[in-house]
C-alpha cells in the first residue's frame, strides 16, 4: 500500500512540474514585474527537500534541469546541476532548520534562489566571455527574489499541507525524535 501511495505521490510531482512548467511559460509572460519572471520551479525543488528527503530532491532537480536545459536552448547541465544542488540544500535544511516558521521558509526560498541565479550569471558570463553588469544582474536577482517570496507567502498554506502529506509518506515513522 506504501509503494502505491509514493507511486501516486510521484505521479503528483511529475503533473506539479507540468502545471508550474505551464504557469512559468504561460500565465507570468503577461504577468512578470519588470519582465522578470518567478523561478517556480525553485521552490518546487525545494520544497521536494524539506519535505521529501534529499535523494528524490536531487533526482527531480537533476531531470527538471536537463529538461528546462533542452527547452530553453541552454547549454545541457547547467540548470541540471544547480537544481540537482538546491535539491541537496533541501535536504540539509530539513535537518538543521524548522519548516515550522513561515519566516524561515521565506528565507530558504530567497537563498536558493540567489544561488541558482547567481551560478547560472557567473556561468553566462565565463561561457560567452561578456561584461560582468552587476547593477542590472543585482536588480533582475532582487526582483525575481521578491517575486519568488510573495509567491510562497501566497502558497505557504497548500506547500505546508501538502509537504506534510509527502513527508508522511516518504519519511519512516520513528520512534525517538532526530534529537535523541
Amino acid at each position: 500500500m506504501n509503494n502505491l501511495k509514493k507511486t501516486i505521490s510521484i505521479l503528483g510531482i511529475i503533473l506539479t512540474f507540468f502545471i508550474l512548467y505551464f504557469l512559468q511559460i504561460n500565465f507570468f509572460s503577461w504577468f512578470n514585474i519588470a519582465g522578470v519572471k518567478p523561478n517556480l520551479f525553485v521552490v518546487l525543488v525545494l520544497c521536494l527537500g524539506l519535505f521529501i528527503n534529499k535523494n528524490i530532491a536531487i533526482i527531480f532537480g537533476f531531470i527538471i534541469g536537463i529538461y528546462l536545459d533542452i527547452l530553453t536552448g541552454r547549454q545541457i547541465g547547467i540548470s541540471a546541476v544547480i537544481y540537482a544542488l538546491i535539491g541537496f540544500l533541501g535536504g540539509y535544511f530539513d535537518k538543521n532548520f524548522s519548516k515550522e516558521s513561515k519566516i524561515t521558509i521565506l528565507l530558504m526560498v530567497a537563498g536558493s534562489t540567489i544561488i541558482f541565479e547567481t551560478i547560472v550569471y557567473i556561468y553566462t558570463i565565463a561561457r560567452n566571455q561578456i561584461p560582468l553588469q552587476l547593477f542590472g544582474f543585482v536588480k533582475i536577482l532582487l526582483i525575481e527574489v521578491v517575486f519568488n517570496v510573495l509567491l510562497t507567502i501566497i502558497l505557504y498554506p497548500l506547500i505546508k499541507k501538502l509537504g506534510y502529506s509527502l513527508e508522511n509518506i516518504f519519511k519512516k515513522k520513528r520512534a525517538l525524535t532526530r534529537y535523541f
